[in-house]
């Protein structure tokens, strides 16, 4: 039936007159399924005269609506636009390796290690184990045995690579989802000690005190948060040693990789948060996971700059949906025990709605981040030091665009100093019909999301 509605849907777009002008928005917004509409116009005015010089209104766009991309990194959403900030990222990255996007060349010659950062075991799971290309036992135990609640300790099957079992507790009850909620909503500020942390371990090898280390070196870094299957996140970051002046200036002699490494791994151990009892959730230490890898990058070998761009930049398009949760807010509305998760993911929701009730954990904002198992942190960042950034990154290609092609929403090449620019935009919808969705990947060769993921369309009021 839907898929019936859809085709008449595409029918009734093909059919009419403004078809040709719609195709070319489409087109124009990389063929983004859920664009953004906006109602209005716009006036450029000699700054000095007054002179109108040009004026655009959407009033001549098909629905009469001006449709931009929205510009989501969620893959989940619109493939389109996460592809577009995938290759940000990776150019990001990589520049801060290599070189080139206002970025030295001379970079290539500092110290630079991946990084990854685990989250503590809050309880086993179920796990795919290989070794030398061959896949494990998931949990074998000799002698069996069970849980506290009559559940099996030991798992002897060899999962595959898609088993929706992975992840999953082995038992629920003794998987503690108040701690992993928790750890996840601490998250970023773990990240934040463990950064000050490797700063004053330097220092100390260095034999300076923590505020003279910036005069003679910079720590750089860019990281990007990744979801474990259990729903706990975990960061990969690419950390390197500059000058006082950034990577345009080299580091010290003694700031070598092996003095980057034993910096980590002290910050990883060194570093605590601690929250408040509060009833029945009792104070907790939260700390990093023991699982802890740090590895050179070169310009040749396995860890080369192209594949840990790639490895960053292919995460930075992914949420807590590819755990098995939602990639939208929880809304008052929803009946938890509807939700489309799986149990593993609902549990974690419903601790999150739990913990955001108390008024001692109302600053984590758990119930407003239950989508994302309670981490509220931003999923890529980076020190300023580090390369460019992605809004030079979008001005750049804003830029190239205005160039190559004709301006025909009123965005024309004036001076800014002598042009006044008089806008009126309103918000009127955002999102495409489901022939429109067909229409728009036949055009543009986006690909749709898999079944289940959040692309609906939303008319334009």
């Amino acid at each position: 039936m839907a898929d019936a509605v859809a085709v008449r849907d595409m029918a009734a777009r093909l059919n009419r007159t403004d078809f040709h002008r719609w195709a070319a928005r489409t087109r124009t917004t990389g063929g983004c399924l859920q664009p953004v509409h906006l109602r209005g116009a716009v006036e450029y005015r000699d700054a000095l005269t007054g002179t109108l010089l040009h004026r655009y209104t959407t009033g001549r766009e098909p629905g009469g609506t001006l449709r931009v991309a929205c510009k989501t990194r969620r893959v989940s959403r619109c493939p389109s636009c996460a592809e577009t900030y995938r290759a940000d990222t990776y150019h990001l990255i990589r520049a801060g390796l290599t070189g080139g996007k206002g970025v030295l060349t001379t970079v290539t010659e500092h110290p630079a290690a991946f990084v990854t950062l685990t989250a503590p075991s809050f309880g086993a799971v179920h796990a795919r184990r290989e070794r030398d290309g061959k896949t494990l036992a998931c949990r074998p135990r000799r002698d069996g045995g069970t849980c506290q609640h009559g559940r099996p300790v030991s798992c002897t099957t060899r999962h595959g690579a898609e088993d929706a079992r992975l992840g999953q507790p082995l038992c629920a009850q003794c998987f503690d989802y108040r701690a992993a909620v928790l750890w996840n909503a601490h998250a970023p500020e773990l990240w934040r000690r463990f950064t000050l942390a490797v700063r004053r371990h330097l220092a100390r090898t260095a034999g300076l005190r923590a505020g003279e280390l910036r005069e003679v070196l910079t720590v750089s870094f860019a990281k990007v948060a990744e979801y474990q299957r259990r729903g706990l996140v975990h960061f990969h970051a690419v950390i390197r040693l500059d000058g006082p002046d950034g990577p345009a200036a080299a580091p010290p002699a003694w700031a070598t990789h092996d003095a980057l490494a034993d910096a980590v791994r002290h910050a990883r151990g060194a570093v605590t948060v601690r929250t408040p009892e509060c009833g029945d959730v009792p104070a907790l230490e939260l700390v990093w996971g023991v699982q802890l890898d740090i590895r050179p990058i070169a310009t040749t070998g396995a860890l080369t700059d192209r594949a840990v761009a790639g490895y960053v930049a292919k995460y930075a398009t992914k949420a807590a949906e590819c755990v098995g949760t939602l990639d939208r807010r929880i809304r008052a509305t929803d009946d938890v025990d509807g939700l489309p998760v799986t149990d593993h993911a609902r549990r974690l929701i419903t601790t999150c709605l739990r913990l955001g009730a108390v008024e001692t954990f109302a600053g984590l904002r758990l119930a407003e981040w239950a989508h994302m198992l309670g981490f509220r942190g931003h999923f890529s960042t980076k020190s300023r030091a580090y390369s460019t950034t992605l809004g030079r990154l979008r001005a750049e290609r804003c830029n190239h665009n205005q160039r190559a092609h004709e301006v025909t929403t009123g965005r024309l090449p004036f001076d800014d100093d002598a042009v006044l620019v008089v806008a009126h935009w309103r918000y009127v919808g955002q999102g495409l019909t489901p022939g429109e969705r067909l229409l728009t990947t036949a055009l543009t060769g986006t690909p749709l999301p898999a079944l289940g993921t959040s692309t609906c369309a939303r008319r334009p009021a």
